[in-house]
């Protein structure tokens, strides 16, 4: 199983940086991957269900992603299926009080589970998906800073 994890700091309050971060149709805005997500059933809480199209290594790809865990103001976790892979994205919010400011921590961690023909893939993956990490890093961090 291949992952990736990032961990930023922003000088915003945790309840924003949590009301942008806990609708995953945000990741349209910072996910390099993306193109888009949508939410398909409802409210953000367990059982939500998001269609999300991305492209990963020249390849566009469909994957459902449904909200199996909240912590609300905290954590969120999601499972991603398609026929290739199985996803699941934790994204942890906590406060960040460094240096005297009040800001957030977030951390963003992606694990994948190849399927068939892309578990192929599997031992050469980690190059790919380090890009994306820090592509993902960088977007996330700009997209918080604007809020």
């Amino acid at each position: 199983m291949e992952h990736i994890e990032r961990t930023i700091r922003v000088k915003k309050t945790p309840e924003q940086v949590w009301d942008y971060l806990s609708d995953f149709r945000s990741t349209s805005d910072w996910d390099p991957g993306t193109v888009t997500t949508v939410r398909q059933s409802g409210d953000g809480g367990p059982g939500t269900v998001y269609h999300n199209t991305s492209k990963f290594l020249g390849l566009e790809t469909e994957i459902v992603y449904t909200v199996i865990d909240v912590e609300p103001g905290r954590l969120i976790r999601l499972r991603g299926l398609n026929k290739s892979v199985t996803a699941t994205d934790t994204i942890t919010v906590e406060p960040d009080d460094g240096a005297g400011t009040t800001g957030t921590a977030v951390t963003y961690r992606a694990e994948f589970e190849f399927h068939g023909v892309a578990k192929l893939a599997d031992p050469v993956a980690g190059i790919p998906l380090k890009k994306l990490g820090d592509d993902a890093e960088k977007n996330l961090t700009e997209a918080l800073n604007r809020l």
